[in-house]
């Protein structure tokens, strides 16, 4: 058996004793059971530990992997640089990963020192893998580390990785132990780093009663909103490391789970067992994807099926890019309005334009010239590709005509939008965006996006938008 183990970790580096000086006793559970964790790999008789990091490099088209032949990290940036990892790559495994993700279509990256230095890439073992280590090697491991970032692909596409990642161990004749880095919520205090949200424990409860029942479908049926809302880090990587284990029947033993400091912390063992048909589920995801897929897209509001609608004729060139304004109701096609136009994929952000003050003459042209902006002009992100489509969630936010205001006690950030300008410079920010609770930062967001410093004084304008997905 390839996998012999796999495991679901946190990585606050305040757990290292040396990084917490005290206040790791308050994570003193966490500590107890990524001990147990690494007990339990290192009587799996493992020859390779595979870690999965969030904090790895992160491209959005593919899934990097360390090809260096020595990995190295340390935690000084957490001021204690005398915790410190010195491991060897395991370099037959690392071109047997990419050799078998490449015949299911999945692309991987090296990331070598010639990569890094072309695009200023740190090659050093993130804290996503030096916090758990830390309690990894404490347990007495002591193997060859593969270092792989987790992927920004759709469930059933990280999945299926974790399933290649197996069979290149399987080909090898290599044993592994494959562990999941990764936090929860990150919002389950008012103190939380990322705000509080009370969806954050809510989001925190399903995870661990899906791990304790190996649930891998509810794992993919998770609501997205619910996820993003939840501020979470972890779930790619448990997605990647819940591939390596299909078709087999699983014991999960959740070790321990706590949120001290606002954030979710689950540390849990998976330990595989016989062939179990029951739990070959990649084509079942697929189609589960699939049908997911159908059911959102018959539930879209007819600004987002016009947005869509744009970008599957944008493709196909600018002669099928007319839209018959006769098709939708008056309220879009005889009125005008400033529109933005939002793209995600996989719950990240891939593309948004939008317009403050009205410059097509109808609601329609406003959102069909912003959604191509979007998908081709917006200088964060490269175009959109044709293949990209169906993987996208599109929403479009209609702006009420901004009006003027005094100061900040005229502004509510969840419910009003804010435009800041200073002579020729204006920047925008829409209502209701996470992780902004006051007027305050609202306004701070938006001088910065226009080029305002801090003290010039500015002009206020508010503004609603009704949001349509």
């Amino acid at each position: 058996m390839p996998v012999v183990m796999c495991g679901i970790c946190p990585h606050p580096p305040v757990m290292v004793p040396e990084v917490g000086q005290g206040r790791d006793s308050e994570v003193a559970r966490t500590k107890e059971a990524m001990l147990k964790l690494g007990r339990l790999v290192k009587e799996s008789g493992a020859d390779t530990l595979v870690m999965i990091s969030p904090h790895a490099t992160v491209f959005a088209d593919a899934i990097a992997i360390s090809a260096l032949r020595e990995l190295k990290g340390d935690l000084r940036q957490f001021d204690a640089p005398g915790v410190s990892f010195k491991l060897s790559n395991d370099l037959d495994l690392v071109a047997g990963i990419h050799s078998a993700a490449a015949r299911v279509g999945i692309v991987t990256v090296s990331v070598d020192n010639e990569l890094a230095a072309r695009h200023k890439l740190s090659t050093e073992l993130d804290h996503g893998i030096t916090a758990p280590l830390y309690f990894i090697r404490a347990a007495g491991v002591n193997l060859p580390l593969v270092h792989v970032s987790m992927g920004m692909f759709t469930f059933p596409k990280l999945y299926s990785f974790g399933m290649a990642l197996r069979n290149a161990a399987d080909k090898l004749n290599r044993k592994v132990a494959v562990l999941a880095s990764g936090d929860l919520s990150h919002k389950l205090t008012r103190d939380a780093p990322a705000g509080y949200d009370p969806v954050g424990r809510e989001y925190d409860q399903r995870i661990v009663e899906l791990v304790r029942g190996m649930d891998v479908e509810g794992f993919h049926e998770l609501d997205p909103d619910l996820v993003e809302q939840a501020g979470e880090c972890g779930l790619r990587s448990i997605a990647m490391m819940l591939g390596t284990l299909d078709g087999l029947a699983v014991q999960s033993r959740v070790l321990s789970y706590e949120g001290p400091f606002g954030v979710g912390y689950l540390v849990a063992a998976l330990l595989p067992g016989e062939p179990e048909d029951s739990r070959r589920l990649e084509q079942k995801l697929d189609q589960l994807s699939k049908a997911k897929t159908i059911r959102k897209r018959a539930g879209e509001s007819i600004p987002v099926r016009l947005a869509r609608e744009v970008l599957e004729r944008y493709f196909d060139g600018p002669r099928g890019m007319t839209i018959n304004p006769a098709e939708v109701p008056e309220e879009f096609a005889a009125r005008r309005a400033g529109v933005f136009v939002s793209l995600k994929k996989h719950g990240e952000l891939r593309g948004c334009i939008g317009t403050i003050e009205p410059v097509q003459d109808t609601i329609i042209e406003e959102i069909a010239e912003n959604a191509v902006s979007a998908a081709s002009r917006d200088p964060r992100f490269y175009p959109l590709e044709e293949d990209e489509l169906p993987e996208l969630d599109i929403s479009v936010d209609i702006l009420t005509t901004p009006e003027p205001i005094k100061g900040l006690d005229e502004l509510d950030p969840k419910n009003y939008g804010v435009i800041v300008s200073s002579g020729g410079r204006r920047g925008l920010l829409l209502p209701d965006l996470e992780g902004i609770d006051t007027a305050s930062e609202q306004v701070n967001i938006a001088r910065q996006k226009a080029g305002i410093s801090p003290d010039e004084p500015v002009q206020l304008e508010r503004f609603k938008v009704i949001r349509y997905r």
